[in-house]
């Protein structure tokens, strides 16, 4: 298998010319897809959490957009569901998160089957009414001549005061009678882009 390392082009790097001739975006297979973060309660107790529904793309440019359906959190608890909803993310005046960032397209097209390669650099996480930088470090695989998985090589490590969380944090500590909630939370993802079919021009009379 071969291996190449692409760690020299970040998600903030000027678009090249070493473009396909036939360029096509790339969607996110969700069903493929996972993202899942980690909150740390009374001091030493891990849970790992989930979110269920995101979509994302990458266009023929190298924009990428991702977004998160908060309303799909899942904590396999329905009450802190439900909690984490109303309390934390306010979720009927903050529906999304949204992460956007630029790429080098030629970093995706001039991949060849089999290849892996790494990927760092900075993009912008909306969340609750803010907006931060944060810094990415990605791990690609070309695994079919559509298909590219990308999962992060680290986790992204939030936090959540930076984001206007800290009194939700606060509220659920108090409702779960807990000691104390982090306010640092890890954020893991594996995520399965496919390549957007083509559409082909129409038959001339």
């Amino acid at each position: 298998m071969k291996i190449q390392n692409f760690a020299a082009l970040t998600l903030a790097a000027v678009l090249t010319s070493a473009t396909l001739p036939v360029a096509a975006d790339w969607v996110l297979e969700p069903e493929q897809s996972h993202l899942s973060f980690i909150s740390i309660k009374a001091k030493d107790i891990a849970e790992i959490h989930s979110f269920t529904q995101m979509t994302g793309r990458v266009d023929e440019n190298g924009q990428v957009n991702l977004a998160l359906q908060l309303d799909s959190v899942e904590t396999l608890i329905p009450v802190r569901n439900e909690r984490m909803r109303e309390v934390l993310f306010k979720t009927t005046d903050y529906a999304q998160a949204t992460l956007s960032a630029k790429i080098d397209p030629a970093v995706i097209d001039g991949m060849q089957v089999g290849d892996i390669g790494q990927l760092h650099g900075e993009a912008v996480l909306s969340l609750h009414g803010q907006e931060q930088p944060v810094t990415l470090k990605l791990q690609l695989a070309k695994v079919a001549p559509d298909v590219i998985f990308v999962a992060s090589r680290e986790p992204l490590v939030l936090d959540a005061e930076k984001f206007g969380l800290s009194d939700g944090i606060e509220q659920l500590r108090e409702i779960a009678g807990l000691e104390s909630i982090s306010h640092a939370v890890a954020v893991n993802f594996v995520m399965t882009f496919v390549r957007e079919p083509v559409a082909e021009d129409a038959p001339q009379d």
